[in-house]
């Protein structure tokens, strides 16, 4: 046993590092918590940047496409303008010119606010500007004021044709706006679509990260918990079946390696206490046979001690009152007090014999156990003292509804009933008639369902300080010239008590005389038999 415990902390040594359930749980849901943060983060990226390329596809790109087919419609609007009044010389034909700049001149804005971050499409933006500014210097403008002051456009000819080739170099530009914006319109689409699929490959990847981490984790508390918890309930349950040979392995994490320990060292130290317990039981076993034997030999003792001692004093006795009889009338008075103290003392000693058989027989010698009816063993303890209750003109107050039935001996019952109102009887005031109330209630509390049962008088009463020591066998508190008995009636009451599995006290707080109280159980479990019509008479002090 001193070598298993010392290597109990060896072996919680060797384990302690070891991951606890709790850690082993807590490194998965670790895991679990970076796979989701990592999620996050990079769910957030990507929705960041997708919604970053939606808003500059729909509030820049789209715009700018739009804004570019305006500037361009605005620039070709000038151009006709311009043409139409070469041709018809009428002014009429140069208000599109001039709105066209206007329009020219805002859409320009608005694609440069749009793409002012493109330097691909800022430089279209630029070049178109700087041609259409560079047509208008070198053809527009001069030919218009050519025209104004009377020229014909036949005189213009070289700068009509100087004003084509400029403009339609600028058509080109616009080509290549268009284009560019088409290309950036395209990219942005293709990154679009590339957030996207990063987007749900990182669902995805999310989604089969989770459901693989569920798969360790539940694999994990099968293997860490579920298998080792299952294998140390089952040698547990082996070991409730008595199986207390067995070993217990402690298994899986270091918790529940500690708890299989721990366990185990119950185990081994039941083991100890039952191999402890088995030897003390044979020991007791071996000094309970010897009492039981040393017990019947007292009992064969007491038999034959009541035979053997009680004739002797009879015939002292019996001789002793022979003696008196015969030599009275020669003997003085002195010799006749010896004889009479002889004979005295020889009763008292007989007395004193058959009350202690009478104390040692009880829960001994033809015991029964049965259903008493406490009533009828009431009566006939009345019955026996029916003498001593005439002469002492004693009042009995019985209960008005019948005494209970209890599972007790008949003859010891009617034996309490007898001690504990023969008592009441003796110990009388002086020229006070006996007064004995009988009383029976159910008890509550700590003794709820038993009976509880009282004798009360009006007697002389036991003080506070004697409550305890009157149940002691033969402690009297009174002289034998006062009050006779052996002193033995109240400790052969609790003793009978006591065998029903009752208790018994006297009341220090009831006043003037006496109360005794004393419980019997109200659970009757066993058929009614009859009581014997005669019974012995009780000893009573």
């Amino acid at each position: 046993m001193t070598d298993r415990h010392a290597r109990a902390p060896e072996a919680k040594r060797k384990h302690g590092r070891r991951l606890t359930v709790q850690g082993w749980q807590s490194l998965v849901l670790s895991a679990m918590g970076v796979v989701v943060l990592f999620g996050l983060v990079a769910g957030g990226l990507l929705m960041y940047r997708t919604d970053q390329l939606s808003r500059e596809l729909i509030d820049n790109i789209q715009p700018a496409r739009v804004q570019a087919y305006a500037l361009q419609s605005a620039l070709r609007d000038q151009e006709t303008s311009v043409r139409g009044y070469v041709i018809t010389a009428d002014k009429q034909f140069l208000e599109p010119y001039y709105a066209g700049q206007a329009a020219e001149k805002q859409a320009a804005e608005s694609i440069r606010e749009r793409v002012g971050a493109n330097p691909e499409l800022m430089s279209n933006l630029d070049d178109i500007e700087q041609r259409a500014d560079a047509w208008r210097t070198s053809y527009s403008e001069p030919i218009i004021a050519d025209i104004g002051r009377g020229g014909s456009a036949a005189g213009s000819r070289n700068l009509t044709d100087r004003g084509k080739t400029e403009f339609d170099s600028l058509r080109a530009l616009f080509d290549t706006q268009n284009e560019n914006l088409r290309k950036a319109r395209t990219e942005g689409i293709t990154q679009l679509d590339s957030m996207r699929q990063w987007r749900d490959s990182l669902a995805i990847a999310m989604v089969v990260a989770f459901i693989g981490l569920g798969v360790v984790l539940s694999l994990l508390v099968r293997s860490a918990v579920t298998r080792p918890l299952a294998a140390l309930a089952a040698a547990c349950r082996r070991i409730t079946e008595g199986n207390f040979s067995e070993r217990i392995t402690p298994r899986g994490p270091r918790d529940i390696r500690a708890i299989a320990a721990d366990v185990e060292d119950m185990r081994q130290r039941i083991v100890d206490e039952l191999e402890a317990s088995r030897a003390a039981q044979t020991a007791l076993d071996v000094q309970t046979e010897e009492l039981r034997r040393s017990n019947a030999e007292l009992e064969q003792f007491a038999y034959v001690a009541s035979h053997d001692l009680q004739e002797p004093l009879r015939k002292v006795a019996s001789f002793c009152q022979l003696l008196e009889k015969r030599y009275g009338d020669q003997l003085d008075e002195r010799g006749a007090e010896y004889i009479g103290f002889a004979v005295d003392g020889a009763k008292r000693m007989q007395a004193l014999i058959n009350d202690l058989l009478t104390f040692s027989r009880v829960g001994r010698l033809n015991s029964t156990h049965t259903e008493v009816d406490l009533e009828e063993t009431l009566q006939i303890a009345l019955g026996n003292l029916s003498t001593s209750i005439g002469e002492a003109s004693a009042e009995i107050d019985r209960p008005a509804q019948p005494l209970p039935t209890v599972d007790g001996d008949p003859t010891l019952l009617t034996m309490l009933w007898q001690n504990l109102i023969g008592n009441a009887v003796k110990f009388r005031r002086d020229g006070v008639a006996p007064q004995i109330v009988i009383e029976c209630e159910q008890g509550s509390g700590a003794q709820d369902g038993d009976w509880i049962f009282s004798v009360s008088d009006n007697g002389i009463g036991i003080a506070p300080e004697f409550a305890d020591k009157v149940f002691v066998i033969f402690q009297r508190l009174h002289v034998r010239e006062v009050y006779s008995g052996t002193g033995i009636g109240l400790a052969l009451c609790k003793k009978i008590v006591e065998h029903h599995g009752g208790s018994i006290w006297v009341d220090k707080d009831y006043s003037p005389g006496t109360r005794i109280q004393f419980t019997l159980s109200a659970t009757p479990t066993t058929e009614p038999n009859e009581i014997p019509t005669a019974l012995l008479e009780g000893t009573h002090e």
